[in-house]
């Protein structure tokens, strides 16, 4: 909803605006009174009026001020201005003049380093509704145009001296309107032949070509100069941004003329085929349609269409067909275009001499060898190793299938494995060899990647999917890293994309590997490569340093031990790498997909190889702006976090400083050697309902073999009855807080699902308490007691609001002693109530980080009204989820104070104090009013057994304090990282710019023995390459220069 305070706003705006409209029109009458007197002075004078107006702002109010200028001009062209109605600011009420475009919102976000500023919103910003008064007379001046405008009274032409021809033709794409003859408009297009051309015959506008008034296009020829044995073509098409033309052509037949495909290409014209060829396309056209299918993600065929209506658009003419020679020449031009931006051209070898992944734009943030590491990088010692890792991020998308149409003999790739996608031959080759190994079935989480890789539905695909290798921190598509996938995400797919993307790593040391089922991938992967060809084998490998990870998203998913195994959160070296770069990068190939996934084989491959470069060439432009940002963020976190830390290890370095020296031995140990003992794991059973209730259950089950069997039903013990007492109270909670949840005007349908619930729990509390009075026969005096005398049949007590009277209600509100409950269930319920407890708190630790992760998130990431409006809702559901943990270990604690005198019971409040509000905070956040430097850390984070008057209770709380304070080392550890990384990211994309400009340099003098024009522009291309990453080198240094200095 909008904001009282923005309705003013725009009230006051609206108000503002009808000030300005009228000191407009008063202006404006001003300007045609002056006019009139100047008319009645001079009454043979017809002069044109220019009227400008400036605005001007004060204190007050803006204001407009108005010039009137004339010139001279023919009486019959001049026009008398239009005063246009005032507007009422009223009629603006249900117009909305703030158009929000969230996909501009993005780009302006990647692209600027400091975040844009709020600025105060003054007229200027509501150009819409300073538009809507001038709209007819916008809508006059286009329908002026459909006329001969200023030109009216032109009887003959001026385009040469002495022309008296009438003046009939307009250029619709030359600057200005004038219309000339027949002659002179041919005459004017010699070097503008697609052109459009309008003819004025009937009192309107009629389209014509240029062939048609005579204009011929010489080849092989200066402009204007004939050739004298001319090949003539009459009916040749050329497709321009413009539309379809046809053309007479005269291709050159001189004994030195060059190829018909030559002298095509000499005036940047595409041929759609080398031999006579009659259809090409304007390298504008390629180069329009190029850019645009990588930002629009349009289609050829949708491109074509365009092109047809631009051409004509009243489906009376019948465009002659030139798709599939536009599918050729795009193809061609991608692949052209590819070679030529690799220095393929620059090679004296040729294209045959390319060798694969040689085409792909690579990271320059990664570790290049011998393009951007220092020297003796190999040599660094194990301290700062970790900087010249290579961070790899593996996944397959399921949205790039393609069907089973064509095939690679009859629709070739023209790559061959130069860029992205692997060589398909080879690929082939290498599954039908090996790829017949049975699947191995996955041992963590059931992954559906693992387990339904021999299931996936393949009917009428040729592909399921593509899998991929990329640059994990930066989201570069990695050299031949992309293959598809034949059925589902198979490992022998996988290992085959790793491995072949592998040989263009260099000599790089130590790896960082992230995959979503790592912890399955990687348990059998060097064995699984010794089956493969020697070819793709990762040399060296027991020298390298390889880890791998889980990305960070998809690791809750996996078992407990995975998650403190495989996390980029605990790991040394990380940094904040998140391992989610290929589904970050899906967003913008996915829209591809849908024209993908018809092509051909070799096609689609071609296609898919070309939008992966783009994506990488704008990573490439913009790592100016992403790293200086990310620098920026890094800094400040990684100072908050580092006093985190500080404030929580000085606090328990003061109270156990043996034990927080064992804990730093550990970690290190562990960060040094992964075999050693992980100190994030949990080396005892922790406290929980469950544990406690398996405990009482062994304990009567010991009772049973000795024969003592006090149970006094078949089915349900003392420990079941408390336990399952305790687990109807929570579902007595929850329907209470979804009821007070509902609202004042429920539907049928969630009324009906909440009476359900109720009777359901009504007949559980039914049966419950038929056993309980076994046990417990004092309840049935409590339960008479209790029953208000006023309560009828017809209004019966809700599920949720009936009293379960378990042994600590009993203590809590009955202090006559003959109400006194049996010692044995009291002990059951303080043992399940100390374990709920410890489960609430475990729980309210858990959601208030996701909170905090969440508002962080939230204030850096998340722009415009949707986006805001969904994380504000996800963020409300984890405020109420930590509501109920702080209101669930508050009926803990407060059963445990009713228990407490019967069980004698003295110091449990150590070890579980009371929960206020103030308490129920985050690990850097203090009480209300303290600040950064005396913010205390609430108990709620050091909870576990503090002070416990048992061994056990000690042992959970040193473990539990062990685990946060290894995580909180960890948080301060992988920032302090991050900034290290990302300043080695600068210095490396710096030196490789560098090393890539040099690279250039040298390409440009390889070929020798070609014609001087040929010459040169090798030479041109390559000096220009040289100079963009020279360029790009210098900005990028200017904006890293502001950034570091600040810090």
């Amino acid at each position: 909803m909008v904001s009282k305070r923005r309705r003013q706003y725009d009230k006051d705006m609206r108000e503002k605006f009808y000030v300005l409209n009228q000191e407009l029109e008063q202006s404006r009458q001003l300007a045609s009174a002056t006019t009139e007197r100047e008319e009645v002075c001079q009454p043979s004078t017809s002069k044109h009026k220019h009227t400008s107006f400036t605005q001007t702002q004060d204190t007050s109010c803006s204001r407009l001020s108005a010039r009137v200028e004339y010139f001279e001009g023919s009486a019959s062209t001049s026009t008398e201005h239009q005063v246009l109605p005032v507007c009422d600011p009223q009629s603006f009420n249900d117009l909305d003049f703030n158009i929000v475009d969230g996909a501009h919102e993005n780009y302006l976000e990647d692209t600027n380093i400091e975040p844009t500023r709020k600025r105060k919103r003054t007229a200027g910003d509501y150009p819409l509704a300073s538009w809507l008064p001038e709209r007819d007379a916008f809508i006059l001046e286009m329908l002026r145009l459909e006329g001969r405008g200023d030109f009216i009274s032109q009887a003959t032409c001026r385009g040469t001296y002495g022309c008296s021809l009438p003046a009939e033709f307009r250029c619709e794409d030359c600057f200005g309107t004038e219309l000339y003859c027949q002659s002179c408009t041919v005459e004017r297009h010699h070097e503008h032949p697609l052109h459009r051309i309008k003819h004025w015959k009937d009192a309107f506008f009629h389209d014509v070509t240029l062939k048609s008034l005579g204009l011929r296009i010489q080849l092989g020829h200066p402009t204007q100069e004939r050739c004298y044995n001319p090949a003539a073509c009459q009916d040749f098409v050329v497709l321009h941004v413009n539309g379809i033309h046809e053309v007479s052509l005269d291709f050159c037949g001189c004994e030195t003329a060059q190829s018909p495909t030559t002298q095509l290409l000499r005036i940047r014209w595409f041929p759609a085929t080398v031999l006579e060829p009659k259809t090409a396309a304007t390298f504008k056209l390629l180069r329009h349609f190029h850019i645009l299918s990588f930002e629009s993600k349009v289609s050829t065929f949708e491109y074509w269409q365009t092109l047809t209506r631009l051409t004509h658009n009243r489906g009376v003419v019948i465009v002659k067909d030139r798709y599939d020679a536009l599918l050729r020449m795009i193809r061609e031009w991608r692949n052209i275009t590819l070679l030529k931006r690799f220095g393929r051209g620059h090679d004296p070898a040729g294209t045959g001499a390319t060798e694969q992944g040689s085409c792909a734009v690579l990271c320059p943030a990664c570790p290049q060898p011998g393009k951007n590491l220092p020297e003796n990088w190999e040599s660094a010692p194990s301290e700062t190793r970790w900087l010249y890792a290579l961070f790899l991020a593996i996944d397959a998308n399921f949205r790039l299938a393609r069907k089973n149409v064509s095939s690679d003999q009859m629709d070739p790739g023209l790559n061959r494995g130069w860029a992205y996608f692997v060589e398909e031959q080879q690929y082939k080759t290498f599954l039908t060899d090996v790829g017949r190994c049975p699947q191995e079935k996955s041992t963590c989480a059931s992954h559906n990647a693992v387990n339904l890789a021999e299931t996936k539905n393949s009917r009428g695909l040729a592909a399921t999917g593509a899998g991929t290798v990329d640059c994990s921190r930066h989201n570069f598509k990695r050299p031949c890293g992309v293959g598809d996938l034949q059925k589902g995400e198979k490992y022998v797919n996988m290992d085959y994309l790793f491995f072949s993307t592998m040989q263009h790593t260099g000599d790089v040391a130590v790896l960082n590997i992230s995959y979503d089922i790592a912890c399955q991938w990687s348990t059998n992967l060097w064995q699984r490569m010794h089956r493969y060809p020697s070819m793709i084998h990762l040399r060296h490998h027991d020298n390298k340093t390889i880890t791998f990870l889980v990305p960070k998203f998809h690791l809750p998913a996996h078992i407990e031990i995975c998650q403190i195994t495989y996390s980029h959160n605990l790991l040394k070296g990380m940094g904040r790498t998140d391992g989610e770069a290929p589904e970050r990068g899906w967003a913008n190939i996915n829209p591809v997909a849908t024209s993908t996934r018809e092509m051909g084989p070799g096609s689609r491959r071609d296609t898919l190889d070309d939008h992966f470069g783009d994506f990488n060439w704008k990573k490439v432009t913009n790592m100016g702006v992403s790293l200086s940002r990310k620098l920026k963020a890094a800094v400040p976190e990684r100072d908050q976090h580092v006093r985190d830390f500080e404030d929580f290890n000085n606090a328990l370095e003061h109270e156990r400083p043996e034990q927080v020296a064992e804990w730093r031995l550990a970690v290190e140990q562990w960060e040094s050697d992964s075999s050693q003992e992980n100190p994030f794991a949990l080396t005892g059973k922790p406290l929980t309902q469950a544990a406690v209730r398996l405990s009482l259950s062994q304990q009567e089950a010991d009772n049973l073999e000795h024969g003592m069997d006090d149970s006094l039903h078949e089915e349900v013990s003392r420990s079941v009855l408390i336990s399952s007492g305790m687990e109807i109270e929570d579902q007595q909670c929850r329907l209470a807080r979804d009821i007070e949840l509902l609202g004042g005007h429920p539907t049928d349908l969630q009324r009906t699902k909440l009476q359900e619930r109720g009777n359901i729990l009504r007949r559980k509390i039914e049966q419950w308490s038929k056993v309980q009075l076994l046990y417990m026969p004092v309840v049935a005096r409590l339960r008479a007691s209790d029953m208000p005398t006023s309560r009828t049949h017809s209004t019966e007590e809700k599920a949720h609001e009936i009293e379960l009277w378990l042994p600590s209600k009993i203590y809590g509100d009955a202090t006559d002693p003959v109400h006194q409950c049996d010692a044995t269930l009291s002990q059951y319920e303080w043992e399940l109530r100390r374990a709920q407890a410890y489960d609430a708190l475990d729980d309210l630790r858990r959601h208030l980080r996701l909170r905090a992760h969440l508002y962080k998130f939230k204030d850096t990431h998340i722009r415009g009204q949707r986006a805001n409006t969904r994380a504000s809702a996800i963020i409300d559901k984890v405020e109420s989820n930590v509501s109920v943990a702080a209101a669930r270990y508050r009926r803990a604690w407060s059963a445990l104070k009713h228990l407490s005198p019967a069980l004698s019971r003295t110091t449990w409040k150590e070890e579980f104090p009371k929960l206020e509000n103030d308490d129920i905070r985050g690990m850097s956040q203090g009480k209300q009013g303290q600040s950064s430097g005396n913010r205390t850390l609430s108990w709620i984070w050091k909870a576990r057994g503090i002070a416990s008057d048992t061994p056990e209770g000690e042992t959970v709380l040193n473990e539990s304090l062990r685990i946060e304070w290894c995580k909180s080392r960890a948080r301060a550890t992988r920032w302090v990282e991050e900034v290290q990384l990302l300043q080695e990211e600068m210095r490396r994309v710096a030196a490789y710019l560098l090393w890539h400009a040099t690279w250039w340099d040298v390409q440009a003098d390889r070929r020798t023995g070609l014609a001087l024009a040929e010459v040169e522009g090798i030479r041109g291309y390559a000096k220009r390459q040289a100079a963009v990453r020279r360029d790009l080198h210098n900005t990028f240094l200017s904006k890293w220069g502001a950034v570091n200095g600040t810090f």
